[in-house]
C-alpha cells in the first residue's frame, strides 16, 4: 500500500519561531514537505489557499488568537477544498476534548508527538467503530 506521508504538503502554524524551526527540521527530516509556515491567523488563511497544502497542522494556542477558531474558519473559507487541520498543543489532549470534538480538526497530536506516523495515522482511512 502507498504511504501517503511520502508526498505529503503541509502548513505548519504555530505562534512560537523556535517549534517552527524544530517542527519544520523534523517533517522534512522524516519526508514531509513543510510547503509553509505561519504565525498568525490572517497568515494561516493567506497561506492555505496560495499554497493548497495537503494538510495543516495548527497550534491551539496563537498568542491571542485561538487555533480552535481558525481552523473553523479555514475549514469554511475553502468548504469541501479545505485541507484537514491537525490540532497540536504543548498541553495534553484531555485539557481540549470537548473543543476539539466540536471543531472541524481531524485530530490531535501533542506537540512532543509530533512526528509523520503520527499525521499518517490521522490521515488514513479510519474504521468505523461500533456503537
Amino acid at each position: 500500500m502507498h504511504d501517503r506521508v511520502m508526498g505529503l504538503r503541509c502548513l505548519v502554524v504555530d505562534d512560537s519561531p523556535h517549534f517552527l524551526a524544530a517542527a519544520c527540521g523534523l517533517l522534512e527530516q522524516q519526508g514531509i514537505t513543510v510547503a509553509g509556515v505561519a504565525s498568525t491567523g490572517a497568515e494561516a488563511l493567506r497561506q492555505a489557499a496560495d499554497l493548497g497544502p495537503d494538510v495543516v497542522l495548527m497550534d491551539i494556542d496563537l498568542g491571542g488568537e485561538s487555533g480552535l477558531e481558525l481552523s473553523r474558519r479555514l475549514h469554511d473559507a475553502g468548504g469541501s477544498a479545505a485541507p484537514p487541520v491537525i490540532l497540536i498543543s504543548t498541553h495534553p489532549e484531555e485539557d481540549y476534548d470537548e473543543l476539539i470534538a466540536a471543531s472541524p480538526a481531524i485530530g490531535f497530536i501533542p506537540k512532543i508527538s509530533l512526528s509523520a506516523a503520527a499525521i499518517r495515522d490521522l490521515l488514513a482511512p479510519r474504521t468505523p467503530r461500533g456503537r
